[in-house]
């Protein structure tokens, strides 16, 4: 048995907590290394910007743990088909791009 806490989804199957932890570290990362900078740039004091960008990784890091813990298939489950990767790929691609077009705003 191992003495670290593993997580589960919601069939109580233990899942690999790796994709998350990456997921909310990239998420808290990027709100808070943008998220100030931009903040005040659209005139917030700073304290406001800070709290925006909590707001933000709180929500990204809830938005993950649904998604990769949450609704996580077992681990003997194998893996997804090509087909809904790829989609799912085009529609981070997808967000990804509309978010950094949205970043270039006050930049104009």
């Amino acid at each position: 048995m191992s003495r670290f806490w593993r997580p589960q989804n919601r069939r109580g199957d233990p899942i690999d907590p790796v994709p998350f932890v990456v997921s909310a570290g990239l998420a808290f990362l990027f709100a808070f290394s943008v998220g100030p900078i931009y903040g005040l740039t659209y005139g917030l004091s700073l304290r406001a910007s800070l709290a925006a960008s909590g707001i933000g990784f709180l929500a990204a890091g809830t938005v993950a743990y649904v998604q990769l813990i949450r609704r996580a298939p077992s681990v003997d489950a194998g893996s997804l088909p090509p087909g809904p990767r790829f989609e799912r790929l085009l529609y981070v691609g997808l967000g990804l791009g509309i978010l950094l077009t949205a970043l270039t705003v006050p930049l104009l």
